[in-house]
């Protein structure tokens, strides 16, 4: 038995996870009466997803604030700016992309009977009230607006911590991390659960609705690899912006697909600088920090999947409350977790901006894990890229500024 663990656990786990889905079908096809006990992987999966992902939240947010520093003759400023800029364009092409291709999902139990908000004031009130919640009910509720809001205040308050404190933020962080790496592990068994008991009470045409949401899904990510951060490069260094992009791509994008880790790929990152001939005390901040805080595609995986569950639900949605999403997708974006399906676990903190129960968003979540299949891998190569994409743009901005010469044609783009 311990040597078919070990030769389970050495296969990727985008392979296992096939493989649940592939036994999630096969057991709702042709012996669903007798493979009814499958469904409790499923709830118990999703209950752990549900236990970890308030604290991770808290943590991940509070530490990485905390390291902050100010940038000493970098470009830091500006490369957080157009880590900024791009999250949100981001957020605001997923809202858009939902509304013209609206998906719905096939959700469980529990859907019944919910009291959509009246308008942009009420959503508003609950927003407040959920930022000004007592941080120990925010963990007990998983209430997600109010961990973020004293994640980032406490961060802020320990940055003149001192090295030591701040080391334990980081220790903690990292256990949590693991505990999160754990709980994944487990996905291939918890989506076989949530297979079979979707086919079960949905038959086969409920898979339907994961194609129609994973080509909503990805078809935002190419759109922003491929358009919206060219344009981004092109309006900072006025040159052609696809040598840059391309080069990321295919030396930083490819492995992040298959790591499915923005920080298991920050070395792949920083040898990729090194090699653009990038200021050294610059991207060795800003690699690491744009692991967990430039977030474009974990910011299209909460806006999708958000509005899906909106649209599966009845929810109407005005300007003013998709803006707002907009906002709320790109800042929960930054408190994405730096492993395989981080960004999923943040979707109840942008559910609950309309009003959605936490079981429901739980849900969603583990809808988003059938189809990371390809969503997390393509989120994490967008993520992952656009880091260094950007680190480069604020450099050639600045050498454009001072009238140096810009090459991002060469082999090694020496500067």
């Amino acid at each position: 038995m311990k040597h078919l663990l070990l030769r389970w656990n050495q296969i990727s786990l985008v392979k296992r996870i096939l493989i649940g889905i592939v036994a999630g079908i096969l057991l709702a096809v042709t012996i669903p009466d007798a493979a009814n006990w499958v469904t409790i992987f499923g709830s118990l999966f999703v209950g752990a997803l549900k236990a970890v992902a308030p604290i991770l939240v808290l943590f991940l947010v509070m530490s990485a604030i905390s390291k902050l520093k100010s940038d000493n003759q970098t470009n830091m400023k500006s490369i957080i700016t157009l880590y900024g800029i791009s999250t949100l364009s981001a957020g605001f092409i997923a809202v858009v992309a939902s509304f013209i291709f609206p998906v719905n999902l096939s959700l469980g139990t529990g859907a019944e009977g919910l009291t959509p908000p009246g308008g942009i004031v009420e959503v508003l009130q609950t927003l407040l009230l959920n930022i000004v919640d007592n941080p120990i009910n925010a963990l007990i509720n998983a209430n997600y607006i109010g961990i973020l809001t004293w994640a980032v205040l406490l961060g802020l308050a320990l940055r003149s911590a001192s090295d030591s404190t701040k080391e334990m933020l980081v220790s903690f962080s990292n256990a949590i991390s693991q505990l999160v790496k754990w709980v994944i592990n487990l996905a291939p068994i918890g989506i076989m659960g949530l297979v079979f008991d979707a086919i079960v009470a949905n038959g086969l045409s409920a898979l339907l609705g994961y194609g129609k949401l994973l080509a909503v899904l990805l078809g935002c990510m190419f759109f922003i690899a491929l358009v919206v951060n060219p344009l981004i490069v092109y309006i900072n260094i006025r040159r052609n912006p696809y040598p840059l992009v391309f080069r990321a791509l295919r030396e930083s994008a490819i492995t992040a697909f298959f790591t499915r880790s923005s920080a298991a790929n920050i070395p792949v990152n920083m040898s990729l600088c090194e090699k653009l001939g990038l200021n050294k005390d610059t991207y060795s901040v800003s690699i690491p920090l744009g692991a967990t805080i430039n977030m474009s595609g974990a910011a299209v995986t909460i806006s999708v999947l958000t509005l899906a569950a909106v649209h599966t639900l009845g929810i109407p949605v005005d300007f003013g409350t998709a803006l707002i999403l907009c906002v709320l997708a790109a800042v929960s974006a930054a408190g994405a977790s730096g492993v395989a399906g981080g960004s999923l676990l943040l979707i109840p903190l942008a559910s609950s901006l309309f009003g959605i129960p936490n079981d429901i968003a739980m849900q969603v979540v583990a809808v988003g894990f059938i189809v990371g299949v390809l969503q997390d891998s393509c989120e994490t190569a967008l993520n992952s890229s656009s880091d260094v994409i950007f680190t480069a743009t604020a450099e050639y901005r600045k050498m454009r500024r001072d009238g140096k010469e810009i090459n991002i044609n060469a082999r090694d783009s020496h500067l």
